[in-house]
Parts: structure tokens; C-alpha cells; sequence
């Protein structure tokens, strides 16, 4: 992914792979101030885009139970007791 692609429009591994790359590029230390600034700004956008996929995917998750006959059928994952 190139710094141009709009972070709203990429998937959460592209997101992620960018984001990883300007972390590591940002440990080195080796990009000059300006660049540094523009990286942790994109970074800061990708990592709420990563956290926001996150949280949706979080949202479609279900669990199967079994109803008093043995009947399989879908609730929503409880996080509270998982």
C-alpha cells in the first residue's frame, strides 16, 4: 500500500502491514523530522482503523449454544463471560 490509499478504504491487514512498516521505520530513527511527523500521524490513522475493524469484527461474532430441546442456535458472544 502506498501512503496515498486512503486509510478508511483498506483492509485490516493492509492497514496493518503499513502500520508495521512505519513502526519499524520509525524505531530506526533513520527519517528525517518532517517524515517521522507525517509517519506517526499516518500511524496514529491506521491504528484506529485497525481498532475500529477490530471492534466491528467483535460485533459479528456469535456463538452457537444449544436450546433446551439439543437444537443448535446462534446468541451473540457475551465478552463478559467468555
Amino acid at each position: 500500500m502506498t501512503a496515498a490509499t486512503p486509510v478508511k478504504d483498506m483492509s485490516f491487514e493492509q492497514a496493518l502491514k503499513e502500520l508495521e512498516g512505519i513502526v519499524r521505520a520509525l524505531e530506526s530513527g533513520s527519517s528525517e523530522l518532517e517524515r517521522a511527523i507525517a509517519d506517526y500521524t499516518r500511524g496514529t490513522e491506521l491504528k484506529e482503523h485497525c481498532l475500529k475493524k477490530l471492534a466491528d469484527a467483535r460485533l459479528k461474532v456469535e456463538k452457537i449454544s444449544l436450546d433446551a430441546t439439543g437444537a443448535a442456535k446462534l446468541e451473540p458472544f457475551d465478552t463478559q463471560t467468555a
